[in-house]
């Protein structure tokens, strides 16, 4: 199937609720704290997954601890981080992440994909919006 990777925008979601509450910079400033990086499209994995370089430059807050297994099936405990606002293919989910080692690669699990409602094209190594919701993510609620 061949690996895609994608770019991927990240923001510190409470610098932008700060700044709708007009307690940070004036909108559209530089006051958020962003990132655009490129990421591995995981769907084996669940959760998105950011380097601990990544999460403190965000100045992310970290929330918690959670097991994670790895596809080796060893279990791991790893730091949880909110809240991040990311944007893929012009779709924005603000979401919490795991935390990994600094330097290792972001990873875009199910969970976005879902929620974003995403499609990969493992021919065309590519990522787009479901076409039959063009606009706006469709999400199931059966």
């Amino acid at each position: 199937m061949g690996e895609i990777r994608v770019k991927v925008r990240l923001e510190n979601g409470v610098d932008i609720l700060l700044q709708k509450k007009g307690k940070k910079g004036k909108k559209g400033g530089k006051n958020i704290r962003t990132a655009e990086v490129e990421a591995i499209v995981d769907t084996g994995a669940v959760m998105m997954l950011l380097p601990q370089d990544l999460v403190d430059n965000l100045g992310l807050d970290i929330i918690g601890k959670t097991i994670v297994a790895l596809a080796d099936e060893t279990k791991k405990e790893l730091d949880v981080a909110k809240t991040v606002v990311i944007t893929i293919a012009g779709r924005q989910w603000e979401t919490d992440c795991l935390v990994g080692p600094p330097g290792c690669e972001p990873l875009i699990g199910q969970l976005i994909l879902e929620r974003l409602d995403l499609i990969l094209d493992p021919l065309k190594h590519t990522i787009t919006p479901r076409p039959e919701s063009p606009y706006l993510p469709t999400l199931k609620l059966k």
